[in-house]
């Protein structure tokens, strides 16, 4: 028999949910088989799939032992020397700087060439050893719960990254951004001189899951969802003919800056996949010119209500497209 207590992070998950995320190696089939076979019990009693486990409950298992624990592996985090830009820190959350270049996590199947990148090169491993070596996050102490990414960069877009240290938190931030309790502002170069100076531009985009390119229409299509894009203009350089925008966007489509500024003749610097980026290559700019440079906060009510109205900004000396302008 195999027994997990309960710590606050395990709570408020369904039982399922919990065990594929706690047991090594068990198809889910074969899961919930188990728990329909009355070998999974919670304090004691039959058990459902669905549940909602509470701290402190006791979960027994009686299952073949090639099923246990998932053992953390803590031996890679004492490897790790590097440490994350941190931005703001509190007890809840933290907020960094991920470079342009670094993968935000490993499950990101999108980004081409992910497979490939060791877990070790991730910005989440990154904060997780960081965690780990300040006392703050116990892998071997953990059934389920690890310091997880609220939202995430494309690998070559750099800027602020929301990490949570808890399952509260988490759940928390994942409801604030998808209920649009976190304004974000992007900051990017742009070839060409965009007029008017400030506007909102309106579209369609078409997503193309085998190609991993998206493709902006003035008019409805079919399967494309419509985007909306806001920037102002502070700074044109006309000896290099590139606009420095800030954009906020209205929605979060993927790769939507990126592709609906090509879509109206004014790629960003550096623009590899939606524009020809040959001669910005020539000039340094292997990625394109686009950061998350400012988080700011509505929080009504709830465990993160201390964040409500508060700016984070990542330090402008870290983007590199600015010493353009």
């Amino acid at each position: 028999m195999q027994k997990f207590i309960l710590n606050k992070n395990d709570a408020g998950q369904r039982l399922d949910k919990f065990l594929s995320k706690s047991l090594k190696g068990i198809p889910l089939s074969l899961l919930y088989k188990y728990i329909r076979k009355k070998r999974v019990k919670v304090n004691g009693k039959r058990a459902k799939e669905n549940q909602l486990l509470e701290a402190g409950d006791v979960i027994e298992l009686y299952i073949p032992d090639e099923f246990s624990k998932t053992e953390a592996d803590v031996s890679e985090f004492d490897k790790i020397k590097a440490a994350p830009v941190v931005v703001y820190e509190d007890s809840n959350i933290i907020i960094c700087e991920k470079r342009p270049g670094m993968l935000s996590h490993t499950g990101d199947k999108s980004e081409n060439g992910a497979a490939a990148i060791p877990e070790r090169d991730t910005l989440i491993f990154l904060i997780q050893a960081y965690l780990y070596k300040k006392g703050e996050y116990d892998p071997e102490g953990e059934a389920s719960f690890a310091p997880a990414l609220a939202n995430r960069l494309d690998r070559n877009t750099g800027g602020l990254v929301i990490a949570a240290k808890n399952a509260e938190a988490l759940r928390e931030m994942n409801r604030l951004i998808r209920e649009g309790g976190v304004d974000k502002r992007y900051l990017c170069a742009v070839h060409g001189k965009v007029t008017p100076r400030e506007a909102t531009l309106g579209g369609y985009l078409f997503k193309n899951s085998k190609t991993k390119m998206v493709t902006v229409y003035k008019e409805p299509r079919q399967g494309a969802k419509e985007i909306i894009t806001s920037y102002k203009t502070e700074k044109y350089s006309k000896e290099k003919d590139l606009s420095l925008l800030e954009v906020h966007l209205e929605t979060g489509r993927t790769h939507q800056i990126r592709a609906h500024f090509s879509s109206i003749g004014h790629p960003l610097l550096g623009e590899g996949k939606y524009a020809n980026n040959k001669d910005d290559r020539s000039l340094g700019y292997k990625y394109q010119a686009l950061y998350s440079y400012r988080l700011s906060f509505s929080v009504d009510s709830g465990p993160l209500a201390y964040l409500d109205k508060k700016v984070i900004e990542a330090d402008r000396n870290n983007i590199p497209f600015l010493k353009l302008f």
